[in-house]
């Protein structure tokens, strides 16, 4: 069940039949007993995984949280209200968390059918339920967190969430990177909340701001473990500039919907299961609108966008 990483850091693999089918979670050991990063989704197999770690008898001190999406949240009220264990989150998760309460499937309904997808079914719903609760600490950006034994520095790195966090521990040259960076595969940028902004740019920007750490060691949220983090980000940055110019090529004839061009990448889309590659394909066109490489055009309140 556990997979050592180092001396004081063991990965649990939390499964759910669910979004990405698992997450990370890291069991950072101090002498106050272990601190857990992410939770995994709020799902009856996920529980059975940490009721089985906990019948050991292992000790918890409390749960720290990267970032407040789904498959990193979903159990930390279960946590806090079932187990006892104290829940700790950022100031902007915080919010995040609030937001998400009264977070509206219409935003995303609307958001979608705007840039030319499809009606949602009716029976996809979210469990907005795990975000009520009040979390026991608060840390924010440069903060620094003790994690188990060791301290580490908190980092915000938005893009793929607002609230997305990361912790540097210097002596150590080790970086929990949550879903900032994955090994194998690009993060996704997406508009979770159903309305517009630049979340690429916000990304791109938190890759350069992780960039002068020294980190030979990084724990990602989802997949292996990452051993040289500068070359990876340099990978993820070539990767991003690829799939602009790609995206960039293809406006080239008649204006195009995000989701005519996410068909064109990708193949036929069901906004179910792809909701992801079309949330990625509409915020790298947003990112080129605000370079000015193209400019949007409204036909009967569907926008498509064009080259200049």
């Amino acid at each position: 069940m556990l997979i050592p990483i180092t001396d004081s850091i063991q990965k649990i693999v939390i499964t759910f039949p669910q979004g990405m089918g698992s997450v990370n979670s890291y069991l950072m050991k101090g002498s106050k007993g272990y601190t857990i990063i992410d939770t995994g989704m709020n799902h009856r197999e996920a529980k059975e995984i940490w009721k089985s770690f906990l019948s050991q008898g292992e000790k918890i001190e409390k749960v720290v949280l990267t970032h407040v999406h789904e498959d990193h949240v979903g159990l930390a009220k279960w946590f806090q209200e079932k187990i006892g264990i104290p829940v700790y989150v950022s100031d902007i998760g915080y919010q995040e968390m609030k937001k998400n309460l009264n977070r509206s499937m219409e935003d995303i309904q609307r958001l979608i059918q705007n840039h030319g997808g499809p009606e949602i079914p009716k029976t996809f719903r979210w469990d907005l339920s795990i975000y009520d609760f009040e979390p026991d600490g608060i840390f924010a950006e440069g903060d620094v967190i003790r994690l188990g034994d060791d301290e580490f520095q908190a980092i915000w790195t938005p893009g793929h969430a607002p609230d997305q966090f990361c912790f540097y521990a210097k002596e150590e040259k080790l970086m929990i990177v949550g879903d900032h960076i994955l090994k194998d595969i690009a993060p996704v940028i997406g508009l979770w909340n159903g309305k517009e902004g630049n979340p690429l740019q916000e990304y791109l920007t938190s890759l350069q701001k992780i960039k002068p750490y020294s980190a030979n060691l990084a724990l990602p949220g989802h997949g292996e473990t990452i051993d040289q983090l500068y070359d990876r980000i340099l990978e993820l940055e070539k990767r991003h500039q690829w799939r602009l110019e790609q995206v960039y090529r293809l406006l080239k004839g008649e204006p195009k919907t995000a989701y005519e061009i996410c068909a064109d990448i990708y193949g036929e889309v069901d906004i179910l299961t792809h909701i992801s590659t079309f949330m990625a394909t509409l915020t790298r066109l947003i990112y080129l609108e605000t370079l000015g490489k193209i400019y949007r055009i409204d036909k009967d309140g569907v926008t498509l966008f064009h080259q200049h």
